[in-house]
């Protein structure tokens, strides 16, 4: 693409092609490529373990890996106001492998390097403006690896979406399911708790009963209007998603009362909130245990949604160890590894225990999953 302008890829471009395995692979893959593979303890631990997905062999641990360079991000305030920000989150992805049954288009099992840089601007005043604009915009910068030359300007707010739901997707995958055997993921039905029937919270309902074999489905928000709205629009959707691997099994979904109500009997919750105060508490969930959490509020306290005394008893994973050292200070509990380590070692979890994915998004997420986007299409407009 040399001497040429970047391409502008926009939103209605990148949903046209927004996939959940397409984005699910990625996202694994910058997974795996952020774990410090010279240090992961019990390297060859649960080997038997690793991936075996649709007859695959496991992994091999004499291929060369995928690694990862990502700063912390950096904040920039506009002028004098604290709510005009911009955020910029560079990322280097190298040696990671997309297939073309994950990706799309002409992406194939090579190994591929993505240098990207999301910029993100943060401008709380927007919404009184009139008329509206959104408050957040989100834009993906790719990059040529040899040259350095810009390629691409990709809208991102919905593969900032996307990412931080296939996050919890694929942890679900490998700390939950997995613990039950290698292809537990498509044989098990689960109950699903949705706490918060926000953006991420309506996206993490449509793509659990996507992704897997959801049984139960219950959906609690502080506004209850918006989980029956929601209940309503999924109760739509899943009737007609032809797409949908489980469309002839739907769930029950019900529209909880209170956050406790919603996880009783849960399998896995989903805590998508801006609370600063605990919503869910050890007692809340089943004696049975055998629980996972998927965290992934927003709020000035990133574990705020989730008790202490839960964490007191959980295994807490994350996506990037170097990430939480400065973003989760003062977690009530210790935190048991990446879960990048957990997919590409096969250590999974007991069968009873809680796990807690406490989810706060890298840029090497973004990265991947755009360069997915990019080749799904470049192959459309061949």
């Amino acid at each position: 693409m040399n001497n040429l302008s970047p391409v502008f890829y926009n939103a209605e471009s990148v949903r046209r092609v927004l996939n959940w395995p397409m984005v699910n692979e990625a996202v694994e893959a910058a997974l795996k490529a952020v774990v410090d593979h010279t240090s992961e303890p019990n390297a060859n631990a649960g080997v038997e373990h690793m991936e075996q997905d649709q007859g695959n062999e496991p992994q091999s641990n004499n291929s060369i890996k995928s690694y990862v360079s990502q700063p912390a991000r950096s904040v920039t305030i506009a002028g004098n106001d604290p709510s005009k920000l911009m955020l910029t989150m560079p990322a280097f992805v190298g040696n990671y492998r997309l297939t073309a049954g994950g990706a799309g288009g002409d992406a194939t099992n090579v190994g591929r390097s993505t240098l990207a840089c999301k910029v993100v601007t943060s401008f709380r005043a927007n919404r009184q403006l009139q008329p509206p604009l959104p408050s957040i915009c989100a834009n993906i910068m790719l990059f040529n690896v040899k040259t350095g030359e810009l390629e691409a300007i990709m809208a991102g707010t919905d593969i900032t979406t996307w990412r931080t739901v296939s996050a919890s997707l694929v942890a679900t995958k490998y700390l939950y399911f997995r613990r039950f055997g290698p292809r537990a993921e498509h044989q098990l039905e689960i109950n699903v708790a949705i706490v918060g029937c926000g953006a991420q919270g309506q996206l993490h309902a449509a793509a659990m009963c996507a992704n897997f074999k959801v049984k139960q489905l219950n959906l609690y928000n502080r506004t209850e209007s918006q989980a029956v709205q929601l209940a309503s629009q999924l109760r739509q959707r899943l009737s007609s998603d032809s797409s949908n691997s489980y469309a002839t099994d739907m769930p029950d979904i019900k529209v909880c009362s209170s956050a406790r109500e919603a996880v009783a009997q849960a399998d896995v919750i989903c805590m998508a909130t801006y609370a600063r105060e605990a919503l869910i508490h050890a007692n809340d969930l089943r004696e049975k245990r055998s629980v996972h959490i998927n965290a992934v509020g927003a709020g000035e306290v990133h574990f705020g949604e989730v008790s202490a005394d839960i964490y007191a008893e959980s295994l807490v994973y994350v996506d990037c160890m170097s990430n939480a050292e400065h973003e989760l200070v003062g977690l009530p509990a210790p935190i048991a590894g990446e879960l990048g380590g957990v997919i590409i070692h096969g250590n999974y979890p007991d069968e009873q225990a809680v796990t807690i994915f406490q989810s706060m998004g890298m840029a090497s997420e973004d990265a991947c999953v755009a360069e997915a986007v990019q080749s799904a299409l470049l192959s459309c407009a061949k």
